[in-house]
């Protein structure tokens, strides 16, 4: 059983493994899809295979639409050599559900795969010729906030990014620069319409990609590397629009215990591929059953109906209230939570977690009690429902193989937006006070300890990769388990930090709390887990 075109024409072998197969004519919907492309998608990663593809097959296994989506990777064309074109653009789907069943899907709705390198003639022609075609009416994006990023972390321009911009739309080196090439094409071809929308899990994506975008159009137009008018087309939303949008799927790194699951069926050559820029892709992706992904409705060359897909189309504003919904209160905050303890208190999964009582009872704290009453309900989804799910159905889920290391990274980074938030609208509530948050001081608190890289038991530990480690972590360097620690002399300058925290905990009267629990989670070893029973 290989996952390619070959291996997929005994359709009997797989449906008797219980594989759901494509429905759909590949053949027909390949050529209709190559004559004229509806859908590109830049970004061949995980959360692409396992959302926005199936989807999409959901969608021509019913009859709703007629052509499959083309697949472009900017950043790692091994991706694209090494796995898409050997499988024919097919991938397995694993969808491990909470209640311990697994779902088995081949995916077959990408029918073509390209490389954005503008050093290889076939591909990046290629995307030209879809980029003039009137049948385009979107490009979206999954290639992480850091992929929308002009500067590098010191905020200096990337090389390849003044090289672009000092040569114009011919062969440009960057992956923003190549896509701004791209609409050029377009608008060469005669200004035809087209939405530019990102799906990356940040905020005010579309803006981001948006920003990128103008500055590369303005500087080409300005130097007169293209038409002066290459700005006014960008910058005219019935001719290129920026959506807004929000995603939620977790789709972790393929795990061993899946590829034994699709072995023992018999599928061959299910061995990950590790590429030179250190990818990590397999013929198969897990990922948990719940998936959300709410998209501001600005369609200048319009849409399929891919509401009927469970997409949800909105207004911009009710997408923004939608993401402060997931990312200050119902789920991100949890999870940054759960990461920090879980990685003090040994665990490996952050579905055991769940089963520790004292830490469930921290993450519905945070959730219900601290987050839920300056939450605003963007009326499409309901946030109690959305947390229920979340600490009901999603975090548990036994067979996601998620970790806290992993959710642990760039926590510096995420504080500000995840807590912070909470704390401004308490700060801004006539009814409520700053002073009622316990529990989220005490993450806070927990950060800081975390920092030491030391566990409860005392044992050390590698910290998650974050930019600030080396600006933090010597606040703590010092403290020893068992030692007094003045944690107020210590901590000031980061407590103070408004960039971490979003606020001055000073100003805002909680720097003393996440003292004292500093304090006391440093007492010894078990301080941590003792810390939490009695705040908890």
């Amino acid at each position: 059983m290989q996952v390619n075109e070959l291996g997929l024409k005994n359709r009997e072998q797989w449906e008797c493994k219980g594989y759901s197969l494509p429905k759909f004519d590949r053949a027909a919907v390949t050529e209709k899809t190559m004559e004229n492309p509806f859908w590109v998608h830049f970004g061949a990663g995980n959360i692409f295979r396992a959302f926005q593809a199936n989807v999409v097959q959901n969608l021509l296994n019913e009859g709703v639409l007629d052509r499959g989506l083309v697949v472009a990777e900017g950043f790692d064309y091994e991706i694209i050599e090494k796995m898409n074109r050997p499988h024919d653009g097919y991938n397995i789907l694993v969808t491990l559900k909470a209640n311990g069943s697994v779902e088995k899907t081949v995916v077959g709705s990408v029918v073509e795969s390209l490389t954005v390198d503008s050093e290889n003639d076939t591909d990046f022609n290629r995307l030209r010729e879809i980029f003039k075609k009137d049948s385009l009416q979107m490009a979206s994006f999954t290639i992480t906030e850091k992929g929308y990023s002009l500067v590098n972390g010191k905020g200096e321009m990337l090389p390849s990014v003044v090289a672009d911009m000092e040569k114009g739309p011919e062969k440009p080196e960057s992956y923003i620069g190549k896509v701004v090439s791209l609409l050029y094409t377009r608008f060469q071809a005669g200004e035809k319409p087209i939405a530019m929308v990102s799906m990356d899990n940040c905020s005010h994506n579309g803006s981001k990609l948006h920003d990128a975008v103008f500055a590369f159009a303005d500087k080409w137009s300005k130097t007169g590397l293209t038409d002066k008018a290459f700005v006014d087309y960008i910058e005219n939303p019935a001719k290129v629009s920026f959506p807004w949008s929000m995603i939620d799927k977790i789709t972790p790194r393929p795990d061993p215990s899946v590829e034994e699951i699709l072995k023992k069926d018999g599928v061959e050559e299910l061995e990950p591929v590790v590429t030179s820029k250190n990818t990590y892709v397999a013929p198969f992706v897990n990922a948990e059953e719940c998936q959300y992904l709410v998209i501001e409705d600005a369609f200048p060359n319009g849409r399929p109906e891919l509401e009927k897909g469970g997409l949800i189309f909105t207004t911009r504003e009710t997408v923004d209230k939608v993401e402060k919904m997931k990312v200050c209160t119902c789920l991100n905050p949890l999870h940054t939570a759960l990461a920090v303890f879980g990685c003090i208190l040994g665990y490996d999964l952050i579905s055991k977690e769940m089963k520790d009582e004292t830490l469930k009872k921290l993450v519905e704290g945070i959730g219900y009690a601290e987050g839920l009453p300056v939450v605003i309900n963007p009326g499409i989804l309901d946030p109690k429902e959305f947390i229920d799910t979340v600490l009901g159905v999603r975090i548990p889920n036994p067979f996601m193989p998620d970790t806290p290391q992993r959710i642990a990274t760039d926590t510096s980074q995420k504080l500000a937006i995840r807590f912070g938030e909470t704390i401004k609208a308490y700060q801004a509530s006539p009814k409520l006070h700053v002073s009622d948050l316990k529990l989220i001081p005490l993450v806070f608190a927990g950060w800081f300890r975390y920092l030491m890289g030391v566990d409860d038991n005392g044992n050390a530990f590698e910290l998650s990769p974050d930019p600030l480690l080396d600006t933090v972590r010597p606040y703590v360097a010092d403290v020893k388990l068992g030692e007094a620690v003045d944690a107020e002399k210590l901590l000031k300058p980061v407590l103070e930090n408004e960039k971490i925290f979003g606020v001055n905990l000073y100003d805002v009267g909680m720097a003393d709390t996440v003292c004292s629990y500093f304090s006391q989670m440093t007492a010894g070893t078990g301080a941590v887990r003792s810390t939490l029973e009695k705040y908890v």
